[in-house]
């Protein structure tokens, strides 16, 4: 029991300060992607899933805290959260959405067969996104990978956001 309370308190706080209050530049770039994935053009539910997907592929508690709060914040189900990490099993996405979540795992994951955007995987995903779209999720893409270092390095407390005091 008492490891428990220790792995709580420590817990309990980031590593880091906030980055924007040491860098407070970040905003902008932050800013700017959100603006730039905010386009309309793929839903914003895709995005959220995408995010999530790359969370647990990178193994980051706190990327997989936030964006399945999000997701439950936009009414989506449990099944649909909580199957994010066997999508490719799982019969709760559309074909749009697997597609996304294809192409999350594809940038996010080593490929033992070259290279990791296959022609054939950039044909699928372009029959479910016009080129706007599939730049929208180039970028959501990279967004979630510029908050990654933040998170595996500064280790945010899950379940804060990023505008709730760090330390």
């Amino acid at each position: 029991m008492a490891e428990r309370a220790i792995t709580a308190e420590v817990a309990a706080a980031s590593r880091m300060s906030d980055p924007v209050e040491l860098v407070p530049e970040m905003a902008e770039v932050s800013a700017a992607l959100f603006k730039a994935v905010g386009n309309q053009s793929v839903p914003r539910i895709t995005i959220s899933l995408v995010h999530l997907r790359a969370g647990q592929i990178v193994g980051n508690t706190y990327l997989t805290v936030l964006h399945t709060d999000l997701l439950r914040k936009a009414g989506e189900t449990e099944e649909r959260i909580t199957a994010v990490s066997s999508w490719k099993d799982a019969p709760y996405f559309t074909p749009a959405e697997r597609a996304a979540l294809a192409l999350a795992e594809a940038v996010y994951q080593p490929s033992a067969h070259g290279e990791r955007v296959s022609d054939e995987l950039f044909a699928q995903v372009s029959e479910h996104y016009d080129e706007k779209a599939l730049a929208t999720l180039m970028i959501a893409l990279g967004q979630v990978g510029f908050f990654i270092p933040v998170a595996l390095i500064a280790k945010p407390v899950p379940g804060r956001s990023f505008s709730e005091p760090w330390v």
